[in-house]
C-alpha cells in the first residue's frame, strides 16, 4: 500500500472522484500544509491556518500507480489557478501536491513538466509541489461527503 496526498479545491469533489477509481483502497479528507495543530474546518475556512483541504488516498500500486493519481488528479482540477478552483477562493484551495519520499516528488515534477513542455494550458502551473506536512482528519461530516449528502448539498 502508498500514500497520496494532494490538495485540488473543495476535498468533497477530489474524494467523491478519487474514491471511484480502481486500486484507490481508501480516501479520507483534511488539512496539511499550514501552521496550526489539528485545525477546525471553521479555522481552514476562514483561511487563517496555512492549511490546504486535502485527500489523503491510500492506494495499490500494483493496480494504480502514483504516476496514474497524477494524470487523473491534473484531469480534475484546474492547476493554473492561484488559490482558487472554481468558486472557492483562498488558500486553502489551493493545487498542491505533498510528496511523501523522493520519488513521489520527482513524478510530481516531471508531471508538471510535461503538462507545461506540451503546452496543455495557456495560463503558467502554479501547482506546488512540497513535501508531506502533518495530515489532520477533517471532521466526520466531511468525509464521504457526497455518499452522505448527494452533489446537490453543493450545487453540483
Amino acid at each position: 500500500m502508498a500514500t497520496a496526498l494532494f490538495g485540488a479545491g473543495c476535498f468533497w469533489g477530489v474524494e467523491a472522484f478519487f474514491e471511484q477509481i480502481e486500486g484507490v483502497i481508501s480516501t479520507r479528507v483534511g488539512y496539511s500544509g499550514g501552521l496550526v495543530e489539528n485545525p477546525t474546518y471553521e479555522q481552514v475556512k476562514a483561511g487563517g491556518t496555512g492549511h490546504a483541504e486535502v485527500i489523503k488516498i491510500e492506494f495499490a500500486p500494483n493496480i494504480i500507480t502514483y504516476r496514474e493519481l497524477l494524470n487523473k488528479l491534473f484531469e480534475i482540477h484546474d492547476p493554473t489557478t492561484v488559490n482558487r478552483q472554481g468558486i472557492d477562493i483562498g488558500h486553502q484551495y489551493r493545487s498542491v501536491i505533498f510528496y511523501t519520499d523522493e520519488a513521489q516528488k520527482c513524478e510530481a515534477e516531471a508531471k508538471i513538466k510535461s503538462l507545461v513542455e506540451a503546452e496543455v494550458y495557456k495560463l503558467p502551473i502554479v501547482t506546488e509541489v512540497n513535501p508531506a506536512s502533518n495530515f489532520y482528519e477533517a471532521e466526520e461530516y466531511h468525509q464521504k461527503y457526497f455518499q452522505k449528502n448527494g452533489s446537490a448539498a453543493c450545487g453540483i
